[in-house]
């Protein structure tokens, strides 16, 4: 196969959803002789290591070439990006997130580069506004292509748009494939995620007061950090289970951080397919999740028996379900071994072979 040219356009490398599957595709695509080169705006710590053999360009403007005007900004940072695609002449440009779709489609029109765009979550959120809602709608058909998440985020787009969509799931990080762990589990309940608004780890402080009583030896660890994290440390201070509750941060090894844990809980209020979920049960814990749009949780934990959905916000509905599991030895085996098939179904080589498959079909078109 001739080696092609990706290029990646996101904001930024941090250690979030959208840039792991960029990480895991620039990784996958390098390993077959392809040449990748991520486009970001900005750097922000921490941040996910540049892959060996990746390269990586910065084309915003400068302090210096900043004007007072907004307009005059915009058209710098268009002129910029353009000259990038001009440069760098790749087979295809795969952008992600909100207003860099925009940008993508917009600096590449003319160049005869096709561009992919990708909506990595809730498409009501990501364009958020009636101006977003109104591009989203229209520029969006204006790409050679577009992957969302979930049947739910496909149907945000018209039908015209749906036509050239298609559905593409999250790999699932390679290092949490591992053999099933059939070994003593820890009598804790853990999180994992940026601590704010949405994600709404206050929800599993509720939930977890309601079962602490009847489950004295179990404990709550929430592992992230994020502007939400003071309100939550205060919040939790005036729990009367405070000395059973932990918030250690962010931590560089989650996997061994959690692999021994007995549940797993996403308490988002809306998410595309989130990556903390699928690694949780990858690890082969049982996990409760809040059935949020645009139903990635859904889409993984549906049918499946690996864990429970409840509803959105639903601190009692959460804490029946976290108690029906922590209090089943049966069910939680059940759960366990059901929840680390997402090993075979998500695994990485498999779904980077459909994200591959789909880039080179729009290079075709």
């Amino acid at each position: 196969m001739k080696t092609k040219k990706f290029v990646f356009y996101v904001n930024s490398l941090i250690k979030a959803g959208a840039q792991r599957v960029i990480i895991n595709l620039t990784e996958s695509l390098l390993s077959k002789g392809h040449q990748v080169v991520i486009v970001t705006t900005t750097i922000y710590e921490p941040e996910y290591d540049l892959p060996a053999g990746a390269k990586r360009i910065f084309p915003d403007i400068t302090k210096e070439e900043m004007s007072n005007s907004r307009i005059l900004n915009f058209q710098r940072r268009f002129l910029k990006l353009r000259n990038v695609w001009k440069t760098e002449k790749p087979d295809v440009i795969v952008s992600f997130i909100g207003k860099y779709n925009f940008m993508a489609i917009l600096t590449a029109w003319g160049l005869h580069i096709p561009v992919v765009a990708s909506v990595r979550g809730e498409p009501r959120e990501e364009y958020y506004n009636k101006m977003q809602e109104i591009l989203a709608k229209t520029l969006m058909g204006k790409a050679d292509g577009l992957v969302l998440q979930t049947p739910d985020a496909k149907a945000y787009f018209p039908k015209w748009i749906q036509k050239k969509a298609v559905i593409l799931e999250n790999p699932l990080n390679p290092e949490f494939i591992d053999e099933y762990d059939t070994g003593e589990r820890e009598n804790k309940i853990v999180s994992v995620g940026r601590i704010d608004s949405n994600k709404n780890q206050k929800l599993i402080v509720d939930a977890f007061h309601r079962i602490a009583e009847e489950i004295p030896d179990v404990k709550l660890v929430l592992y992230g950090d994020g502007e939400g994290k003071k309100v939550l440390e205060d919040y939790v201070q005036k729990s009367p289970y405070k000395e059973r509750i932990f918030l250690p941060g962010a931590v560089s090894d989650v996997k061994n951080q959690i692999r021994k844990s007995k549940l797993f809980v996403l308490s988002s209020n809306t998410e595309g397919m989130p990556n903390a979920l699928m690694e949780a049960l990858a690890l082969g814990i049982p996990c409760v999740s809040t059935d949020c749009p645009c139903g990635g949780p859904r889409m993984l934990m549906e049918g499946k028996e690996n864990g429970i959905l409840v509803p959105v916000g639903d601190a009692k509905a959460m804490a029946n379900a976290m108690k029906t599991i922590l209090s089943d030895d049966e069910l939680w085996k059940k759960y366990s071994a059901n929840a680390y098939t997402i090993t075979q179904s998500q695994h990485p080589d498999e779904v980077n072979n459909k994200w591959e498959n789909y880039l080179f079909s729009t290079m075709k078109r």
